[in-house]
């Protein structure tokens, strides 16, 4: 549509007490063209038309006895604050102080007072082409932000479907792993909801808790796959993966990569100081890792291994807490107990073939924790 064409087709709002000015104004600006005029009379509308219409312009007087023209300005100041409010006052007030408090108050320009024709054309159609290329940057500016957000979401898919790839690279790897992964992203984001986290981070620990074990696609298979106890030397060769998972993760700007990394490194410190591959202790370990390794430790000890008998509910539950101020932060085990139900669910919508088999539960040696 042309400029001109535009400019004719805005939707325009005369405020007058008077209707002789109002009818005078309306001619003069339907005889030159324009198509959308509504007027009124009673200021004390404004508010409300102006949220149902979003006019393109406010023809407004000044002088009116139920509520000034001010009163107007201030009420969409405070509607739309930081908006271009685009106000025309109609006035036969001259003086300086009444200019100033008006331009103050939001108002863009003035048509004095007896009306001559051509300034209330020339000042209309100048405000219209600002209002217009107004709205037109504001579409531009929404258009942009929902490309990039788009784009940003694409990109974020991408980075989910990268580390999918590399989980189940891992399984591959590790036959002992089954499910393990996709109830590991599922508990976590769960408890971590639990915790209070952002949903943002509630997805970003869904995603990158699966790559936590990633490390492991290095280890000799001689130990990987070992189906009894580790030796001193092969649990040193075990304990590479943790850093080995970091450096494979480690280099990408990607906020979910960094918290792959972080958590393929930091899943084995416990909170008294004890693990490794750092040593960290109590809350110098990402709040991340400390949510993964109790939703680890807990689904390991419930799945059967070629190492040993799944354990029953009760004993890793009691396993937890035992070691409540040791391995676990003692906070997440606190909030645990509290979605213990919804992880026991989500066990078992994602069960191992093996775990609808073997209904005896014994304790055993619980590798790599």
């Amino acid at each position: 549509m042309p400029i001109k064409d535009k400019i004719h087709a805005g939707h325009i709002l005369i405020v007058d007490d008077n209707p002789v000015n109002i009818q005078v104004v309306q001619k003069i600006l339907s005889n030159d063209g324009y198509i959308n005029i509504d007027t009124t009379t009673d200021p004390s509308l404004v508010r409300d038309m102006y949220r149902s219409n979003m006019y393109d312009l406010i023809l407004l007087d000044i002088h009116m006895p139920q509520m000034s023209g001010f009163d107007v300005m201030a009420q969409l100041q405070c509607d739309y604050p930081g908006d271009y409010l685009p106000i025309l006052i109609l006035t036969a007030d001259q003086s300086e102080d009444v200019r100033n408090i008006a331009l103050s108050s939001g108002a863009k320009d003035f048509i004095n007072k007896p009306f001559e024709r051509l300034e209330v054309i020339l000042r209309v159609r100048n405000i219209l082409e600002v209002r217009l290329l107004h709205k037109e940057v504001i579409k531009d500016k929404h258009e942009l932000e929902r490309r990039v957000m788009e784009r940003t979401q694409q990109l974020f898919d991408i980075q989910v479907n990268l580390i999918r790839c590399l989980g189940k690279a891992a399984e591959y790897r590790d036959n002992e792993t089954g499910m393990h992964v996709i109830r590991i992203s599922e508990t976590s984001a769960c408890l971590a909801r639990q915790m209070g986290l952002s949903e943002k981070e509630c997805e970003i620990i869904r995603h990158a808790s699966p790559m936590h074990d990633i490390g492991k696609i290095a280890i000799p298979d001689r130990v990987l796959l070992k189906s009894g106890p580790l030796t001193e030397s092969e649990w040193v060769v075990m304990k590479t993966h943790a850093e080995i998972g970091a450096e494979i993760l480690a280099g990408q700007e990607s906020e979910l990569f960094s918290a792959a990394a972080l958590l393929a490194k930091s899943h084995h410190e416990k909170w008294d100081g004890s693990g490794y591959p750092l040593g960290l202790k109590g809350e110098d370990i990402p709040l991340f890792a400390r949510i993964v390794t109790i939703c680890d430790v807990f689904d390991a000890l419930l799945s059967h291994r070629p190492y040993k008998q799944p354990w029953t509910v009760t004993d890793t539950v009691d396993y937890i807490h035992d070691n409540s101020g040791v391995i676990f932060d003692p906070q997440v085990v606190n909030h645990f107990d509290q979605v213990l139900g919804d992880l026991l669910t989500i066990r078992a919508k994602y069960p191992d073939v093996v775990d609808m088999t073997v209904e005896q539960s014994s304790k055993g040696v619980l590798k790599n924790v």
